[in-house]
């Protein structure tokens, strides 16, 4: 959809009322659970402007991918101040936990409803559908054009915080990174690995909003990865298999954060008013062969040479295989400085790597 088109949308659907939107049939999107949530009144400007972060009436919070296991951490750990809507935009299951109250896409006409009945003082956009998810052109719809719609509600909203979790795959795996990467290395992996350019393209639109609107005042997340009770992404089902492929001759450093943990990282952010860019990894590493014999894992070793023969024996293990854009990070190291972070926001991690691989072999 063209931004063109969209802005069209957009204008059209200010202009309708309930009574229009009803009789289209999309007057409101879908709740989980109808009956578990009803929305008070609609928050006025007057409201909004005695809620917020260190007020005495802290307001609503928005978080998207609401069905995901951090967002599940991260929603529980909100509702101890705050009042917490969950949406979820990536239509990946037909069931979803408590912690979605709204199933609906971000380019259609009944997401501003959701906006208009609840004024957000704050989002946590956590929500994105990763490569192994969908095709290319319905990622990128939801992933750059459903989130650049998302910021424009914000806006229009007058939301005063946003926090969105990016990736470390940003950077891309390369023999050339430096042994420590900071936040002002650039973002290579669009060149270096085609399938995660909307991840990329994702975080520059946020760093747009980040200097172009600073009333949002945007915390952008680049965790290592996240693992754990619940995760499901592809390192995370890696560790949780039985025999796990290795290159011959690569067993690169890799950094892991627990779940907990970076759902507590991600409330520091939120709550703690630093607008910027930020690494989120702890100060241990663990060489990737070692951290599958921590977790449990047989490994399977397999040609690393020349290159081509090790895309094709790796996508012949199935399921056992991670995919194709990822096997660099099993050849080339790309440890993160955290530093900033843990400076800023005054982190530290509470579960060591040691008990974060034992939870995967103790599920074998």
């Amino acid at each position: 959809m063209s931004e063109s088109n969209q802005s069209q949308r957009d204008s059209a659907s200010e202009e309708k009322d309930g009574n229009d939107n009803a009789s289209s049939g999309q007057s409101t999107p879908r709740r989980k659970t109808p009956a578990r949530r009803q929305s008070g009144k609609t928050a006025t400007k007057t409201q909004k402007a005695t809620s917020g972060i260190g007020s005495a009436k802290r307001g609503k919070v928005l978080v998207t991918g609401a069905a995901g296991a951090l967002a599940q951490h991260v929603i529980a750990l909100l509702k101890e101040n705050y009042d917490v809507i969950g949406v979820e935009f990536r239509g990946l299951q037909a069931d979803y936990p408590d912690t979605v109250d709204y199933v609906v896409d971000f380019n259609k006409w009944p997401f501003e409803d959701v906006f208009r009945e609840h004024g957000f003082m704050g989002i946590i956009h956590l929500g994105r559908i990763r490569f192994t998810q969908s095709t290319r052109n319905r990622r990128y719809s939801a992933n750059v054009v459903g989130t650049a719609r998302l910021l424009r509600l914000a806006l229009k909203y007058g939301v005063e915080k946003v926090v969105a979790l990016s990736t470390f795959h940003v950077y891309g795996a390369d023999p050339r990174n430096p042994s420590l990467i900071d936040e002002e290395y650039p973002m290579r992996a669009a060149n270096l690995m085609p399938e995660v350019v909307d991840a990329v393209e994702l975080e520059n639109l946020f760093n747009i909003h980040l200097y172009k609107n600073p009333e949002l005042n945007i915390t952008i997340l680049r965790p290592c990865n996240i693992a754990g009770p619940g995760i499901n992404n592809e390192i995370s089902r890696m560790l949780a298999q039985s025999v796990v492929p290795c290159l011959l001759g690569f067993s690169p450093l890799m950094q892991f954060i627990h779940v907990e943990d970076m759902a507590h990282a991600v409330l520091r952010s939120f709550e703690r008013n630093h607008p910027g860019v930020y690494n989120v990894a702890p100060d241990d590493y663990v060489a990737y062969q070692d951290a599958l014999q921590l977790a449990g894992c047989r490994r399977l070793f397999l040609p690393s040479v020349p290159p081509a023969l090790a895309r094709r024996s790796v996508r012949a293990l199935g399921r056992y295989a991670p995919p194709d854009y990822l096997i660099d990070f099993f050849k080339y190291a790309v440890i993160i400085d955290g530093g900033l972070f843990a400076r800023t926001f005054d982190f530290t991690p509470q579960h060591s790597l040691a008990d974060l691989l034992g939870h995967y072999r103790a599920h074998k």
